[in-house]
């Protein structure tokens, strides 16, 4: 099974990279295919740049990454309670190419934020919008208060209640590739 791993952030030290590299570990027998948004970089999209120009390829490259996947992992940062602004404009440029950007793939979604939230927000947009675009969501969820239930020298949660949510909707990723 090869997985499309990343979070929807540009930050350098983003707590949602940690949490989906953390969770892309505890898939036994996976291909872990791990992408970093910074690495493609995307004019903020406007019609009169596509118009000009075209879609640039790192849409194009990102796109093809996710069909050569069987499932998608991926966690969302949430700014002001919503997508991060570097994921939203690849999504926007992505979905110029295809609208069904995830490719029907089974998908988890997963979110962090240091504090009781834990992005739940963006995390219940990201569901709710995925149909809209080809999402098959297989699971999701929110890690409250990062810091405290996250062992960042060890790269490993730690609330064995939040181990076991996890374990539950990985599970249910594997099992919808192997179905």
């Amino acid at each position: 099974m090869k997985v499309l791993t990343f979070a929807a952030t540009n930050s350098m030290n983003s707590i949602n990279k940690a949490l989906v590299k953390y969770a892309a570990s505890k898939l036994d027998g996976a291909e872990i295919d791990y992408v970093d948004i910074n690495d493609f970089d995307l004019p903020i999209y406007s019609i009169d740049l596509e118009e000009k120009f075209g879609v640039p390829e790192a849409a194009h490259a990102f796109l093809k990454r996710i069909s050569r996947a069987d499932a998608i992992l991926v966690s969302f940062a949430e700014h002001n309670g919503n997508y991060t602004v570097a994921f939203k404009n690849l999504f926007d440029w992505m979905s110029r190419v295809e609208r069904g950007i995830y490719h029907n793939k089974p998908t988890v979604m997963l979110s962090t934020s240091p504090g009781a939230g834990g992005g739940q927000n963006v995390l219940n947009l990201a569901e709710n919008a995925a149909p809209h675009f080809g999402g098959n969501v297989k699971g999701t969820l929110s890690i409250p208060s990062f810091y405290d239930n996250f062992n960042a020298e060890t790269g490993q949660l730690t609330n064995t209640d939040l181990v076991e949510s996890l374990e539950d909707v990985l599970k249910a990723l594997q099992e919808s590739v192997t179905a």
